[in-house]
């Protein structure tokens, strides 16, 4: 589950992460008043940005011309026009694809002059099997892109999960960091809070993307969290009711909503032919055969390993809910997972929504014999592949035709 940036700099704040004072708003007068605050408290440039689940935001454009979803302003009126100028509206970036996000949510917070842009994050390093923190002096960047071209500017710490981030760790990424004097022990502290919340909050990923080195109104510099993005496991979220009550549906396809409601791991992409698959690799697999054959999958559709003909029944109308789907292939391998019952299932939704798009079933495993026999015998227009080569390539001529 993603969070709003607003939402992340929350969290990282209850844990002492330093963030610029701001506060979220829906509308336009709300946006106007809260920068009215912010300049009465002494700040003289204030930053409103739009709050949608994607990078890119202020180099992105919004379908009625205007361009980016990042704006410095200096006044409360012109905060006031900018906020009218986003809120309602899509703004389209390199993460959103053409369909873009609407704007709903508005950030207005104090801007202070930055020195440094530092980059900072914790996630889990899958070939360690333990978190890592990294670090980079190239703030404001694509971590991608530095990894790309400046592999030796990327510092990582693994952390044992028992200990935590110890201090020595903290002051030796700071010190990696540049930073110096005061600022090392409160970059240590910042990170120490930043490696708090991913642990207590189950994240699979915070990130910091500029940590800046600001000028403070006493002339000394301070560390500030301009930017943030933070990443919870789904799996963890029945622990924490509070995190559960941030989650955003608009931010989310509507499709991946409905397959969640009946436990089904949906991913809509942009191709033609639906799977429909049992376990996350046999899913890959067969996205994969089918672009081999010269076919373009439709979606990433796992029903589990223990699927009823309930949720069969559930993942067929939402197969059917995309326009673009010209054909479905389901393939099945029973392990645990019983393939007479996918079988019933399979003929109840064919039957329930009057199907009339090609259907290739490739069936092997527990029980198949039966499976096979009752699509055999159920009367309806179903396709049997003998393989999974055999049934993409089915599927894929009988789209073409």
């Amino acid at each position: 589950m993603n969070l709003h940036e607003f939402q992340a700099k929350q969290l990282l704040a209850q844990r002492g992460v330093p963030v610029p004072a701001g506060e979220v708003c829906e509308s336009a007068d709300a946006a106007r008043k809260i920068a009215e605050d912010l300049f009465a408290k002494g700040e003289t440039v204030v930053v409103i940005k739009a709050q949608i689940h994607a990078g890119g935001r202020g180099k992105g454009t919004f379908k009625n011309g205007f361009q980016g979803g990042v704006k410095l302003c200096r006044s409360a009126a012109e905060v006031f026009e900018k906020a009218q100028a986003m809120l309602g509206n899509v703004l389209v970036t390199k993460q959103t694809g053409p369909e873009g996000r609407l704007v709903s949510k508005l950030l207005v917070a104090g801007a202070p002059t930055i020195k440094r842009e530092l980059y900072c994050a914790v996630l889990l390093d899958r070939a360690a099997a333990r978190p890592v923190v990294m670090a980079s002096t190239e703030g404001g960047m694509d971590i991608e892109q530095v990894a790309a071209d400046h592999p030796e500017k990327i510092i990582r710490e693994i952390i044992d999960p028992a200990l935590g981030l110890l201090p020595f760790q903290g002051r030796k990424l700071a010190a990696a960091l540049g930073l110096q004097g005061g600022l090392i022990a409160a970059g240590a502290k910042l990170l120490a809070g930043l490696y708090k919340t991913w642990w207590e909050c189950d994240a699979t990923l915070i990130e910091i993307n500029p940590l800046c080195v600001v000028a403070g109104k006493d002339g000394q510099p301070s560390l500030l969290a301009i930017d943030a993005k933070m990443s919870l496991d789904d799996n963890a979220l029945y622990r924490h009711s509070d995190l559960q009550a941030m989650r955003d549906l608009s931010e989310e396809a509507p499709l991946e909503i409905q397959a969640g409601k009946f436990n089904l791991n949906y991913i809509k992409l942009d191709g033609s032919i639906a799977c429909l698959v049992n376990g996350a690799g046999l899913a890959m697999a067969t996205m994969d055969i089918i672009q081999h054959y010269g076919g373009r999958p439709a979606n990433f559709l796992d029903v589990g390993g223990g699927a009823s003909q309930e949720q069969v029944a559930a993942a067929f109308k939402i197969i059917l809910s995309d326009p673009h789907v010209e054909g479905i292939l389901v393939n099945i391998f029973g392990g645990i997972m019983d393939c007479n019952v996918i079988a019933k299932g399979i003929v109840g939704a064919v039957r329930e929504t009057g199907l009339q798009l090609p259907l290739v079933v490739r069936l092997e495993g527990n029980n198949v014999l039966a499976g096979r026999k009752t699509l055999a015998e159920s009367g309806v227009a179903i396709i049997t592949g003998d393989s999974m080569s055999d049934a993409a390539q089915k599927v894929v001529k009988a789209v073409a035709e």
